[in-house]
């Protein structure tokens, strides 16, 4: 079945895309979720125009992705975790412990745009990715320290 993507699908597509996908995904997921449309002409006509407005959106976001991007990059993170005697955390250190520190430090993440391949699971500083906007992605400094 053929179907138009209304958003971005990882492994999928991208916006306005047209895509050939399982009938069962496109009517069990993608359209009651809203993630795509049935690729008649009249909603390609449709698509088209929002695809318009969602790349001059999409420049201005790239935009302001870049600037954030900018003023991450000196940003260093201190997290107190409790640790055992060689350095080794109790628990670990995740995503939303690492957005929770930027959120004390005035910069709004949202948890699903840190990178963080696995927990944090050692003292010392680690360097950890965000990615900011398909096209952006910034870098900080996760220092993570044994809690008193």
């Amino acid at each position: 079945m053929e179907v138009i993507l209304r958003e971005d699908i990882d492994k999928l597509g991208h916006r306005g895309q047209i895509v050939k996908v399982a009938a069962g995904y496109a009517r069990n997921y993608l359209l009651p979720k809203r993630l795509a449309v049935p690729a008649t002409e009249a909603n390609k006509k449709i698509i088209e125009q929002e695809r318009q407005a969602h790349l001059r959106r999409d420049v201005r976001a790239a935009t302001d992705a870049g600037d954030l991007g900018k003023l991450l990059q000196g940003v260093v993170v201190t997290i107190a975790q409790k640790a055992g005697e060689n350095d080794q955390l109790f628990g670990s250190v995740t995503s939303k412990d690492i957005c929770e520190a930027l959120d004390r430090q005035s910069f709004s993440i949202e948890r699903k745009k840190i990178i963080l391949e696995d927990p944090i699971r050692q003292l010392g500083e680690h360097t950890v990715s965000i990615r900011l906007h398909r096209e952006v992605t910034a870098e900080i400094k996760v220092n993570v320290v044994r809690e008193e």
